[in-house]
């Protein structure tokens, strides 16, 4: 029963018990004066009512007793409110743990599952908590903790990846896998080119394509033009941003590469540039490992420069460029200290290293660390090759 209609069929029964008694007084008062008249007028067929009156009063006693068990019901059910509505709740509790799906209950008899859902989900549209009733008809509602405990299970919403982000992240994706899949990297990032040509962000990952196409071409025409068109990428990258770090690093890369397939004269210009840029990225990201590997194979490159080479260097610029195996070992000891194993051809020169300055156990060290590594890609392989000659003449 209903806590709003029990107390309607309470009060109603009191009004009813009130109008009642009020007959009954009514009535004892109009007999009294109905007998001062049948006293009058005695003599008018006083026993017939007499008789009448009786059987009013039977009738009366029997509708006064009536009222006496009704007022003891209504004062039972005055002591049994204050359970009901524990008692009500016992009943839903135990109703819940059926099958309440199979049951329509009434729109005004619907109470907000407290499940917590497998994946989230939340409540139904259009219906508030505080509009949702029990089956007993008390109004229920969340909590702010129940409502928090019921948000947590929701399932996250997914922001909207733009289109430069997704491509982005493709293209990085391509260039941390192995073997001729990294090489489509450069070839996903030119299908949209037209669109991101002035993003800074989308170039030097361009200019990054292009060194990996490198590193993959099958004929040196081909390598060479991989190795032209990078750098004139990371030009475009530097000139866009001369704060990107990542643009001054992937244009020394490539002034690098192209020392391979030019004279002696653009070969030492290349070697100015690919210092000069890689210093400015170590500026600008000076935790990046790569840029310190890089500055050590330069520094050791320098180091190994025949006297031609640095007569011509000096005609030409009139100072040759300077580095020492020291310094070489520095930058590839600094790659290390920030990414351990960071690679295996960064092993194989940390052991050149030590070999030219007379440590050869240091250097033995350093080719076991090498050959713990497992080869995994294009680099490795040149690395493995490099190895496999260092140790035989140790």
């Amino acid at each position: 029963m209903a806590q709003a209609d029990s107390r309607a069929l309470a009060l109603g029964v009191l009004a009813g018990a009130a109008g009642i008694t009020l007959a009954i007084v009514c009535f004892r008062k109009i007999g009294a004066g109905s007998g001062r008249v049948l006293h009058l007028s005695r003599s008018a067929g006083s026993l017939g009512l007499q008789t009448s009156q009786a059987e009013v009063l039977d009738q009366l006693g029997a509708l006064i007793h009536c009222v006496s068990e009704l007022r003891e019901e209504v004062k039972a059910l005055k002591d049994a409110l204050p359970q009901l509505q524990d008692s009500v709740r016992d009943q839903l509790r135990g109703r819940r743990g059926d099958d309440i799906s199979a049951h329509k209950a009434s729109p005004l008899h619907q109470t907000p599952s407290r499940r917590k859902r497998a994946g989230g989900g939340g409540r139904s549209e259009g219906q508030s908590s505080e509009e949702a009733e029990s089956e007993g008809g008390y109004i229920t509602a969340l909590t702010d903790s129940e409502e928090e405990e019921s948000g947590e299970y929701q399932k996250p919403l997914q922001e909207p990846v733009d289109e430069l982000t997704a491509l982005l992240r493709k293209a990085d994706r391509l260039h941390s896998c192995n073997g001729a899949e990294k090489a489509q990297g450069l070839n996903a990032l030119l299908e949209r080119k037209a669109e991101f040509d002035q993003k800074c962000q989308y170039l030097w990952r361009l200019s990054r394509a292009y060194a990996d196409a490198h590193d993959f071409a099958l004929d040196r025409a081909e390598k060479k033009s991989c190795a032209e068109n990078g750098k004139t990428v990371g030009e475009k990258v530097i000139s866009i941003n001369p704060l990107c770090a990542e643009g001054h690093q992937w244009y020394a890369i490539h002034c690098g590469l192209l020392s391979e397939y030019e004279s002696i004269q653009n070969k030492i210009k290349n070697a100015y540039l690919f210092k000069d840029h890689l210093d400015k990225a170590i500026e600008l990201k000076p935790e990046d490992p790569l840029s310190y590997y890089l500055l050590g194979r330069w520094c050791y490159a320098v180091s190994q420069c025949t006297w031609i080479e640095r007569k011509i260097a000096t005609t030409l610029f009139g100072e040759p460029p300077s580095a020492t195996v020291q310094d070489a070992l520095h930058n590839f000891l600094k790659a290390e200290e920030i990414s351990p194993q960071y690679s295996k051809f960064n092993y194989v020169f940390l052991a050149k290293c030590y070999k030219d300055l007379g440590q050869r156990i240091q250097a033995q060290q350093m080719c076991d660390a090498a050959s713990a590594m497992s080869i995994e890609t294009y680099e490795d392989e040149e690395a493995q090759k490099e190895l496999e000659a260092l140790v035989a003449s140790l």
